[in-house]
């Protein structure tokens, strides 16, 4: 006979003096200090969209990374990467990777690693697979969940290294929308401003935008659930320019927010192919696998 414990904060395991919020199968980020008991799960918090600071030297993946207190990370495909940005994905494999942690009550559970095959976002309560030839970018404790092409190259703009593409993840909270289309085609322009036209310390790696035109947009199905994708190809002052895409769905943690992921692709023969946007989203699914029901199951893709 199988025994769960109920969700709640119970003291952590990893920090004493600290309480982390068990929702009734796995640990989640969420922590407090010692105190009165705060009803229900806490709700997601505010994370500033933007992407990882472009790099004078390419990234250098630690060996020893922090661990991730959370639910289990399930299957993900790894994709292969291909050239050109019309370009076909490759073939995907299977990769999983689960260490057992514990539970309140001492009972095993199991938590994500660091699954080079795998992005985790533990705030929204998502993994997203890891095509071959990207990594994991961001800080594993703060900050926009981001993937990154291993590759980078010299910007054609100011100096520094920049990459062929990135994709992040973040919780809309900053927002009074409620729909997944009004969301993203809210923060379609911010999205192509960050990765093109200047970067968080006002860098303008690619000498600005000079012109964008809109490629593909309408609903899709994320994680069994109804979002809506804007996709633009921008113009840029030097280099090749590139495409853009902000996708926005239903979380199905916390508040029920919005979360947002943000595709940046160069174009031109270094790009990923346009199609990769479509293979990772359609691999995005909850911490721990299967598929989330909710309407819109039978959607597909928007026609480019």
């Amino acid at each position: 006979m199988t025994m769960t414990t109920p969700p709640g904060w119970y003291p952590d395991p990893g920090a004493p003096g600290t309480e982390r919020w068990w929702d009734g199968t796995a640990w989640t980020a969420h922590t407090r200090g010692p105190g009165g008991q705060v009803p229900g799960p806490p709700q997601p918090v505010a994370v500033v969209i933007a992407p990882p600071a472009r790099r004078r030297r390419p990234l250098v993946i630690a060996a020893a990374a922090v661990v991730l207190v959370g639910a289990a990370a399930g299957g993900a495909a790894l994709l292969a990467h291909g050239g050109g940005a019309e370009g076909a994905t490759g073939a995907s494999r299977s990769a999983t990777a689960q260490v057992p942690v514990n539970s309140p009550a001492g009972k095993p559970s199991s938590s994500p690693t660091d699954d080079p095959h795998t992005l985790v976002d533990q705030l929204n309560g998502i993994t997203l697979p890891i095509p071959d030839g990207w990594e994991r970018t961001d800080d594993p404790v703060s900050g926009p969940v981001t993937m990154a092409t291993k590759d980078t190259y010299d910007c054609p703009g100011d100096s520094g290294f920049c990459h062929h593409g990135t994709v992040t993840t973040s919780t809309a909270t900053m927002t009074d929308l409620t729909t997944a289309e009004a969301v993203a085609e809210n923060d379609i322009t911010d999205a192509a401003n960050d990765a093109y036209d200047h970067d968080p310390v006002g860098s303008r790696p690619y000498n600005g935008i000079t012109s964008h035109r809109q490629v593909k947009s309408g609903s899709v199905v994320v994680n069994g659930r109804t979002g809506y994708l804007v996709r633009w190809q921008v113009k840029t002052g030097a280099g090749p320019g590139g495409y853009v895409e902000s996708l926005a769905f239903p979380s199905t943690v916390g508040g029920q927010a919005m979360v947002i992921a943000r595709f940046a692709f160069d174009a031109g023969p270094g790009g990923p192919p346009l199609a990769l946007m479509d293979t990772v989203t359609r691999g995005i699914t909850p911490i721990g696998g299967g598929r989330n029901g909710g309407v819109g199951t039978s959607l597909a893709p928007p026609s480019p």
